[in-house]
């Protein structure tokens, strides 16, 4: 053989590294799409953050606003008016 002629360990070795060089621009190029998706999850939940703290708020509100003294004079559901103002009716 001459010195020309790369021997087969030369073009099994040349041709294994091109694989392998092209697995890792592969697993670059997903990872960097794995990333992108990954910070648009991100700032998703940061949006769904605020309106679940609004929604939280009125929430406890509205919650804040069920808890009524137990007063016999009081129709439940009626927003707690007082239907009668005779005090001998309890």
């Amino acid at each position: 053989m001459s010195q020309k002629e790369p021997s087969f360990f030369e073009r099994e070795r040349d041709r294994l590294s091109a694989e392998i060089t092209a697995g890792f621009e592969e697993l670059l190029s997903s990872s960097n799409v794995l990333n992108r998706k990954l910070e648009e999850v991100l700032g998703m939940t940061r949006e769904y953050e605020t309106i679940a703290s609004l929604w939280q708020s009125f929430h406890e509100l509205m919650r804040g606003q069920n808890q009524l003294p137990d007063d016999p004079r009081t129709v439940p559901g009626t927003g707690a008016h007082i239907v009668s103002t005779n005090a001998r009716r309890q």
